[in-house]
């Protein structure tokens, strides 16, 4: 940059460039859509294929035969397998290991296939041969509230205060999260990122949300008393009046 500066006038684009990865042409939206697609194909296989026996490694497994063969390709697919009775897990490992999944195990996931650099992600959660103790099903009800509720918040021009607020009911059932809950994504990890009161993020943006920003909301909530925590969320695009679903897949506590 320093030798183009003898001979040119060098414009920084950093920050604007970053502002228009934020919000996304119609192009970029129906490609998201393949992505979104390709992940919700993943999850369905991992929801339908898993059996007490098999290993972290086949799951994962599971997932990339449903969209490899189409064309997708994988971001992440991390998936996090405990026993419900004495969990030792709250949050999914990135790499999967050779533990064998049992009945009255939980399977929580996230999950992005991709078409080119464009992702979806779709965050779920699902018991093995058993119903969902009561802290697990109460887990995933706060999960469920705290994504219509900020959902609910989602349009053009909301603040970042009314996502956190929203947000609220997460700590009002006695509980915290494991991560950001809201972020920018669709060819990279964008700016809102926002966390909730229990667990900030930082500083809350200065920003309002804009039509055609695509954004992963994730009330990964977790317990504040043992290694207990469901995955829940999914990538949505913000419309001038609400929100508009990107992917497919059924919500819900699902029992394989």
């Amino acid at each position: 940059q320093k030798e183009l500066e003898k001979y040119f006038s060098v414009v920084e684009l950093d920050a604007e460039y970053v502002r228009l990865r934020t919000i996304k042409s119609q192009e970029e939206i129906d490609w998201l859509r393949i992505g979104a697609a390709f992940s919700d194909a993943g999850f369905e296989s991992l929801l339908r294929g898993t059996a007490p026996g098999m290993t972290e490694r086949e799951l994962g497994n599971l997932v990339e035969r449903a969209y490899v063969g189409e064309g997708g390709t994988t971001l992440i697919h991390y998936i996090g397998v405990t026993s419900m009775a004495q969990p030792q897990l709250f949050v999914p490992p990135q790499f999967h290991s050779a533990r064998r999944v049992q009945r009255g195990d939980v399977v929580f996931c996230e999950l992005s296939g991709v078409w080119w650099d464009y992702a979806g992600q779709v965050l779920r959660s699902f018991t093995v041969e058993a119903d969902p103790t009561p802290l697990y099903r109460d887990l995933h009800a706060a999960a469920e509230a705290a994504f219509d509720a900020v959902t609910a918040a989602v349009r053009h021009g909301t603040t970042m205060q009314e996502i956190v607020d929203a947000a609220g009911v997460i700590e009002e059932r006695g509980f915290t999260v494991c991560d950001d809950l809201m972020h920018g994504f669709g060819g990279g990890y964008f700016q809102p990122i926002v966390g909730t009161k229990s667990r900030p993020a930082g500083p809350l943006p200065d920003m309002t949300l804009e039509d055609n920003m695509t954004l992963v909301v994730q009330p990964n909530v977790i317990s504040r008393d043992s290694p207990a925590g469901v995955q829940v969320g999914e990538l949505i695009r913000v419309t001038r009046d609400g929100f508009e679903r990107l992917h497919a897949a059924p919500r819900g506590f699902f029992r394989a």
